[in-house]
């Protein structure tokens, strides 16, 4: 497999490349994760490794990243290559030198989220292709009223994995009857992150802002602000930053519960546990 990857990296660089040392480093829950460098150049790479039937997965974050670098706003690492072999699929990224945030960098890092979700599509709401929120599949088909898009491809969806283990929540009536008005606030499509919370940012030795591991697609740009607030929270920089460059819409603070019951939802179906109930009173929240 490291043979393999070995040639790959030299087909899709074009320079030689021999495979030195490699190190495990911190890949998340889903993956292994690596550093490895040339013998020569001591150009090192990111690896990232699972089952050869996640191939698919490591190519819709290529496409994913790639479709965030062309936005020309908050710097991505640059995709190398992906592909499988002997059993294992892999994606191989540029790797960047990891530094700490400051205010500074945060308040850039909120600045050039909002440049990157004035990248707007014509297309609707979606994406060219299906991808994954963590290891759930995310349908992204292309749809041009957002209600119904994030209705029907991202709360029905995560509620319908639900009932396949059991799991079924009470209000549901009430919570679809609510969900048109509440997300019929006619947005931009704009270029969205899809999976924003800290454990995706990172900074540069040079205290750059740094994204990664995307779930991409074309949609309301509140989704990737709601989810920054899922988790504790950004530096209140970086919110500053945003509404200097782009100010929210009035009735953010009811849409982002409705954005981030998605990802609790998704947390159940992958986690069981403490979300089942987080879920339930962000629905009466929705409902009131």
């Amino acid at each position: 497999m490291w043979e393999e990857i070995e040639r790959h990296i030299q087909r899709a660089g074009g320079v030689p490349f021999r495979l030195g040392g490699r190190r495990s480093v911190g890949g998340g829950s889903i993956n292994q994760a690596f550093c490895i460098d040339d013998k020569d150049s001591r150009q090192q790479y990111f690896v990232k490794l699972n089952q050869a039937s996640q191939v698919d997965m490591f190519e819709a974050e290529a496409l994913g990243l790639q479709e965030l670098a062309e936005a020309r706003s908050v710097r991505i690492p640059q995709v190398v290559c992906w592909g499988a072999a002997e059993g294992s699929s892999y994606i191989v990224l540029e790797w960047i030198e990891s530094g700490r945030g400051s205010a500074s960098g945060w308040m850039n890092l909120g600045r050039q989220l909002a440049l990157q979700h004035r990248t707007t599509s014509a297309k609707g709401f979606g994406w060219d292709r299906n991808n994954t929120i963590g290891s759930t599949p995310q349908p992204n088909p292309w749809t041009r009223d957002w209600a119904a898009f994030f209705t029907e491809h991202r709360i029905d969806y995560q509620l319908q994995l639900a009932r396949e283990r059991g799991t079924h929540f009470p209000q549901l009536k009430r919570l679809f009857a609510a969900l048109p008005k509440l997300l019929g606030h006619a947005p931009a499509a704009s270029l969205v992150h899809g999976d924003l919370w800290s454990g995706n940012v990172g900074f540069s030795v040079l205290g750059e802002p740094i994204i990664f591991d995307p779930a991409v697609y074309w949609g309301d740009r509140e989704v990737d602000l709601a989810m920054t607030e899922l988790f504790g929270g950004f530096p209140y920089g970086f919110y500053e930053g945003y509404r200097e460059v782009w100010p929210l819409e009035p009735g953010y603070a009811e849409r982002k519960v409705v954005y981030n019951l998605y990802h609790i939802l998704n947390h159940f179906n992958l986690f069981g546990g403490g979300y089942r109930l987080q879920a339930e009173q962000m629905i009466q929240q929705i409902i009131r």
